[in-house]
């Protein structure tokens, strides 16, 4: 009577092989990316936001959400990417990192969707350099191609200098 029962848990751990990430997916530019829901808190509209003095390029300064100042980046600065005028859709993803609360700026937000593991490739090798490192994978969703940011690493200054005078 055992061994259906072994085969029963055999079975159930062979679907868990096949996980699923559920992914915050938004527009930069022309280009798809996602993050990990798990790190999403809330979508707000564009506010204004306080510039901060001497900061390095890509944080645009802080907010001030319910109580809270948040800190926010502009990923297409953080991304040496092309800056376009933010439209009508563009808003702040307020995500958590190491129990620290930031904001990224997107163009807009697209859809929350699940992505089989198996469907996201690791980074190609082709991405040397400074943008490799806050890439977890890119993964194909519909007929787009999707660039899964890994956001710890987003936030580290490894590459950037002091600004001490």
């Amino acid at each position: 009577m055992l061994e259906p029962e072994n085969n029963l848990i055999e079975a159930l751990d062979k679907e868990d092989d096949v996980s699923f990430s559920s992914l915050v997916t938004f527009r930069l530019g022309s280009g798809e990316y996602a993050i990990d829901i798990m790190q999403a808190k809330e979508i707000i509209k564009m506010e204004k936001i306080t510039l901060i003095p001497n900061s390095p390029t890509y944080i645009e300064g802080v907010i001030n959400l319910r109580g809270n100042i948040i800190p926010i980046i502009d990923l297409k600065k953080r991304f040496l990417l092309e800056d376009s005028d933010g439209d009508k859709n563009s808003g702040i993803i307020i995500v958590k990192i190491e129990d620290i609360d930031m904001g990224i700026i997107i163009d807009s937000v697209s859809k929350v969707v699940s992505m089989s593991t198996s469907d996201i490739q690791p980074t190609p090798p082709v991405f040397l350099g400074i943008g490799q490192k806050y890439i977890k994978g890119v993964g194909k969703l519909d007929d787009k191609l999707l660039v899964i940011l890994d956001l710890a690493k987003l936030f580290t200054s490894d590459d950037d200098t002091n600004t001490e005078a």
